[in-house]
């Protein structure tokens, strides 16, 4: 696991902080946040006296939920991602409906499509147990994010600590902000942009696609194949027979059909041979040259993406609520504190 020297990451009024990490490999990261009107403090190593045992606690739950069930991984790593598209990372997404709220569960990038809810709570019980409201659930989607990675083969990094949960949700912001399966570059780059990542982080944290599963549904555009040139033959033909054998809304394609559980480069070879899943997979080897560019480099050059993945995660990882947001640390991560009795 890559280690890196603890440092404190605040942000004030008005005010936007540079920082930089720099690894044992000699790179470093950079990352901007800028917040008004609100103060947040990351750190690494936030629980290491108010609960020491936090982390391997995350740990061992998911290292038990990926051994039942390898998907997992790319599960509890979507989850972190799909959070922090939605007004930053506050473990909004696991916040269940109510009659009086609506969270983000039903919107259409997540509804009977995300996955790992009862994995983070059996997290969340065995935490409070142990260190009552002291972690919250939006550092916890971010470490599980992290182990799910290595557990699937990938690296490690050491991860910001300090989030609060939201108190609210946002629907419309999750069916807004969220990339959809048939996105083009254009708009890929402006929902990552959006949120102040850059294009360079869309094409890298696209790479988490290294792991999981998608339905049929969707990439149901790629099936007849007609105007897609740019998908391999025999790949189109393997897809169009898993797809025709049943409900396409439940039937399930490997994303990497090389390596589908091991979170590697293969992802970005597959999109050289026109064998990229989702329209908005093959799209970045195919409808930009400055994404394509990127794609080759990491086909090239593996620790090149595994560095870059790092650093953009870290980056993902540090998007905060809008300005004047206030959080707390959940006792129950499906349920604000106040209903929480």
């Amino acid at each position: 696991m890559n280690k890196m020297p603890s440092f404190y990451l605040a942000s004030f009024c008005i005010m936007v902080l540079s920082f930089s990490i720099t690894f044992a490999s000699g790179h470093s990261v950079r990352n901007k946040t800028c917040i008004d009107d609100a103060t947040i403090v990351l750190s690494f190593g936030l629980y290491q006296n108010s609960c020491p045992e936090a982390e391997a606690i995350i740990y061992s739950w998911v290292e038990r939920a990926v051994s039942q069930d390898p998907r997992m991984a790319a599960s509890l790593l979507r989850l972190h991602f799909h959070d922090c598209f939605v007004n930053g990372c506050d473990a909004s997404v696991l916040l269940d409906d109510t009659p009086n709220f609506t969270g983000e569960k039903t919107a259409a990038p997540n509804l009977n499509s995300l996955r790992g809810f009862e994995v983070i709570d059996s997290i969340k019980a065995d935490l409070e147990w142990a260190c009552p409201q002291t972690v919250s659930c939006a550092d916890i989607l971010a470490i599980a994010a992290r182990d799910s990675v290595v557990l699937s083969g990938g690296w490690g990094w050491e991860v910001q600590m300090g989030r609060k949960d939201s108190l609210t949700a946002s629907r419309k912001a999750a069916n807004n902000n969220i990339p959809g399966p048939n996105s083009n570059v254009a708009t890929l780059v402006s929902n990552f942009q959006n949120i102040g990542l850059s294009l360079q982080d869309m094409v890298t944290l696209s790479g988490a696609h290294t792991i999981g599963r998608a339905r049929c549904s969707t990439f149901s555009s790629r099936l007849n194949g007609g105007s897609n040139s740019d998908i391999n033959l025999d790949f189109l033909e393997s897809l169009q027979q898993l797809c025709s054998v049943s409900d396409t809304n439940t039937t399930l394609a490997n994303l990497d059909d090389m390596t589908p559980s091991t979170f590697d480069n293969q992802y970005y070879v597959n999109l050289l041979s026109g064998k990229g899943l989702l329209v908005s997979d093959q799209v970045l080897a195919t409808g930009d040259d400055n994404t394509r560019e990127i794609v080759q480099t990491y086909v090239d050059d593996p620790s090149t993406f595994f560095e870059d993945f790092t650093n953009s995660m870290l980056k993902m990882g540090s998007l905060v609520p809008p300005t004047g947001t206030t959080g707390e640390i959940r006792a129950n991560c499906r349920v604000v504190n106040e209903f929480n009795s």
